[in-house]
């Protein structure tokens, strides 16, 4: 990427929101030029692409707190002046007061401080997004060694699927490995050449003063070859982006907020090198009647006094069929009750346990007969010296 460019890019304007907003107004202008601009929702609208693969890297740092705050903190030094505006640059990329952005900004990322901020931002020109399920966001992170970038999305599942487990189908845009030349990205027929600065290596190193820096080699990009004749389809890259479908299987009792991971099915690195990895950030819909606690499962039952009372069976449901469970003789209003082995199942075969929580229903229509029968159960309640708020504080 040019100088210029890393001066000229504005992802606020690209998400259509100020640098102020909040995280979650970025993610909901993401979302919703996703949602309206995706290839797959507008085949062949090249505007709407381009403004898609836009959102697309802008949500990839602003969205992330610590690439936003490293590219607010470039952006800063820019308007400031800093590195002479990046106004005025040579053939070479140098600038005409002879300063270099890369003699910072290409530094190994053990530096630390600004030395960080492109490789962090910046550092693959690969873009990948995704749609999955009723909505999800797609991303991409730096990756070490030259492989692709990762990819990152969004599904969201059932209450009962992620319990249970499930897999899901993603349909992701994404660079992969050229199919004319295999990933090499040298015309048919050919094949790459050792680079003779670098050896091979993609880096090269120099000494100033006490200080000594490695930084991609200019001949060959980084790449440590040198492609005297590149493939037509990938215009040497070895790599084209591409819409495809990848299954993803998730795992019983995943919990909301929680990432599967698929190695090697991130974006394609360039001229063979490894791809990067897909994370697959899972989210959890509540359920109308469990919810969870770890591995147990939680449901609340409506029951009747006297069930308390006299105790009972009672039928409730679980993941699978329905069971009956045993209410003892006096059991209070709120009570948890346990059963075993019908929670969440565990990956190491066993599972959580359900637990019942009771809780008194009273009836707001009885007719004559049951009320007569209520008041002769009240006056036996007195006799029998029953005091539901003895010791109670209220009363001292």
């Amino acid at each position: 990427m040019a100088q210029r460019e890393w001066a000229d890019k504005d992802y606020y304007r690209d998400l259509g929101v100020n640098s102020k907003a909040s995280a979650e107004e970025i993610k909901k202008a993401y979302r919703k030029i996703a949602r309206e601009d995706h290839p797959d929702k507008k085949p062949g609208d090249k505007a709407a692409e381009e403004r898609f693969k836009k959102a697309s890297e802008a949500y990839s740092v602003v969205g992330d707190k610590d690439k936003r705050a490293e590219y607010d903190e470039f952006k800063r030094m820019v308007a400031s002046g800093g590195f002479n505006g990046f106004s005025n640059f040579t053939s070479s990329g140098r600038s005409s007061a002879g300063f270099d952005p890369s003699d910072v900004f290409g530094r190994a990322a053990s530096t630390g401080g600004f030395g960080d901020i492109f490789s962090n931002l910046f550092g693959d020109d690969g873009r990948a997004s995704a749609a999955a399920g009723a909505g999800a966001r797609g991303g991409q992170r730096r990756t070490d060694n030259g492989r692709g970038a990762d990819v990152e999305t969004e599904i969201t599942l059932e209450f009962r699927e992620a319990t249970k487990g499930v897999t899901v189908p993603i349909r992701l845009t994404k660079p992969d490995p050229c199919g004319t030349c295999h990933g090499s990205g040298a015309k048919a027929g050919t094949t790459p050449k050792t680079c003779g600065t670098c050896h091979g290596s993609g880096m090269v190193s120099e000494n100033r003063g006490a200080f000594g820096f490695s930084r991609p080699c200019a001949d060959c990009g980084g790449a440590g070859s040198i492609i005297d004749e590149q493939c037509p389809d990938c215009s040497g890259t070895g790599r084209v982006t591409q819409a495809r479908t990848i299954t993803v299987r998730v795992p019983a009792g995943v919990v909301d907020g929680q990432k599967v991971r698929l190695a090697g099915q991130g974006s394609a690195g360039e001229r063979g090198k490894p791809s990067g990895d897909l994370f697959v950030t899972v989210h959890v819909k509540k359920d109308k009647v469990f919810s969870r606690n770890g591995d147990d499962l939680l449901l609340n039952v409506p029951v009747s006094f006297h069930e308390l009372v006299l105790g009972g069976t009672v039928t409730v449901p679980t993941l699978g069929n329905k069971v009956r469970l045993r209410i003892p003789q006096g059991t209070a209003d709120g009570t948890t009750l346990r059963i075993r082995g019908h929670g969440v199942h565990k990956r190491n075969g066993a599972s959580g346990d359900l637990l019942v929580t009771v809780h008194v229903t009273v009836p707001k229509d009885l007719d004559e007969g049951a009320m007569s029968a209520l008041r002769k159960y009240s006056e036996e309640e007195k006799r029998s010296g029953f005091d539901p708020r003895e010791g109670w504080e209220g009363n001292s």
